[in-house]
């Protein structure tokens, strides 16, 4: 990272990019002590005020902190995260302390070893300072309300009466509020997608397997994928380059490693960018069209070439509700016939994992022959764009306070790529950046830009691109 000048104030330091504090560290404007000190107090006073605090790890941080302070003293640098302070969702275990998958019957939970995530963010000499709430096993099983979760329902940091989005809701409210600079996520089926566009922060999923997921909690093993919120889409690069890597443990890894590299990515002119009118004029709730009508002006402002398409007609819901249920039921057989799961928080999550275990092997292998036919039609839908891009949500986040409203929206039969973008995905194992576009009665809204697998430095530099014409990634919650 090129030295620079940085002018961090006390005001401006929570809110600051990956990039900005590593230039502080180095010019010796801040020790690495001292930013692990100033995040983890804010995260140790405002995270609880946001239900976003899982565990504290002061303590440990503190020592990383000097540990850093030693190496930048001799001018030993590790990488672009070296010294900067993080927080991880609570499916990631960390040796020794409680890992409690946001469930009150894992409350206790403690494993010997970290995540491989988390030893290789330390071997980058990134300071973790906190686990951050979640949904309750990452939402398995469906859930009707923000309240499903061990800590309570996790509030939005723009405005404390709504919802921060599932179920990596810590990491997306802890990011919004400035506790962390950037936090792990996890995401099965939208859920670093969707706390992305409700708190108005940049989340990337990365390619099914590039990031290991031994010692992070199961949901469902061919859909679940590690990922990272952020202050940027330059962040999300800088910290899926530390983060990913081939695991022999990991049953599911993609044996790749990625190298973060947007300036000599091809030029956006060259790009065939996919996307349909609907999904920004008709599909969002009427209040949002204004604001996602900027968002899709802006995005044909960037250059490339906009080729109207619509995803491949499939039923991706039923698809993808057939394997994670199965998956999910497999995973957690015991909790769930030792009678367990009725101490969860959410009656309807409890329903939802006793009726998983009713599927059966033909559910499963039909939903997953069709899954087959689901990536070969993606694989030639990518033969003619580059890139997808609709909303990431066509609504405002929910209330945090009542449970979730379960009337379906009017919106029109005619589908184009929004619709079943975030399940459609997933189920391909595609990467996906999401990003804020815009503010609707103080409230962020966002996008999301999906390509084939292992297209993150592309996505990444669209989305820097993107960034660089707006600064909704740089407004700022009243805090």
């Amino acid at each position: 990272m090129a030295h620079g000048k940085s002018r961090l104030d006390e005001a401006s330091l929570p809110f600051a990019t990956i990039a900005e504090l590593g230039v502080a560290l180095r010019n010796r404007e801040i020790s690495s002590v001292e930013l692990t000190k100033f995040f983890s107090k804010r995260l140790d006073t405002l995270g609880p005020q946001y239900n976003a605090l899982a565990c504290s790890l002061a303590k440990d941080a503190h020592k990383a902190g000097k540990d850093v302070d030693d190496d930048l003293k001799h001018e030993r640098f590790r990488g672009p995260l070296q010294g900067i302070p993080y927080g991880a969702k609570d499916l990631l275990a960390v040796a020794k302390y409680p890992t409690t998958w946001g469930a009150r019957p894992f409350a206790n939970q403690i494993f010997e070893e970290n995540a491989a995530v988390i030893d290789r963010l330390a071997s980058a000499r990134a300071i973790l300072i906190g686990k951050l709430s979640m949904i309750e096993l990452a939402g398995g099983g469906g859930y009707s309300s923000a309240s499903a979760s061990l800590q309570g329902p996790c509030l939005n940091p723009w405005n404390k009466q709504y919802w921060a989005g599932g179920s990596s809701s810590g990491p997306g409210a802890a990011v919004a509020a400035g506790l962390v600079p950037y936090a792990l996520g996890s995401e099965t089926s939208g859920s670093i997608v969707c706390p992305a566009s409700f708190c108005g922060v940049t989340g990337l999923r990365p390619t099914y397997g590039l990031v290991s997921r031994r010692g992070a909690m199961a949901l469902s093993w061919t859909l679940d994928k590690i990922g990272v919120l952020t202050r940027s889409a330059d962040d999300c690069g800088l910290a899926l380059h530390a983060m990913a890597g081939g695991d022999p443990e990991d049953p599911g890894s993609a044996h790749r490693s990625f190298y973060y590299s947007p300036k000599y990515y091809q030029a956006l002119s060259d790009l065939k960018i996919g996307f349909n009118e609907i999904d920004f004029s008709d599909w969002p709730d009427e209040p949002l069209r204004p604001a996602f009508a900027n968002a899709l002006a802006t995005v044909k402002s960037l250059g490339s070439q906009m080729i109207e398409t619509r995803l491949p007609d499939f039923p991706y819901g039923t698809v993808i509700g057939a394997i994670l249920d199965s998956e999910a039921a497999s995973v957690f057989e015991q909790f769930i016939r030792s009678g367990a799961v009725d101490q969860l928080a959410d009656q309807s999550q409890i329903d939802g994992l006793k009726a998983s275990m009713t599927y059966s092997a033909l559910d499963y292998l039909k939903a997953m022959r069709l899954r087959a036919q689901i990536q070969s039609a993606f694989h030639e839908l990518f033969a003619n764009v580059d890139v997808l891009v609709a909303p990431a949500r066509f609504s405002p986040p929910d209330r945090a306070d009542r449970p979730f409203d379960e009337t379906p929206p009017k919106r029109p039969d005619r589908k184009g790529v929004g619709a079943d973008l975030v399940r459609a995905s997933n189920l391909c194992g595609l990467p996906a950046l999401a990003l804020p576009c815009g503010f609707v009665d103080g409230l962020p809204i966002g996008l999301q830009f999906v390509g084939p697998a292992f297209t993150e430095n592309r996505l990444i530099a669209f989305g820097r691109e993107f960034q660089a014409r707006t600064d909704f990634h740089k407004r700022r919650p009243s805090i």
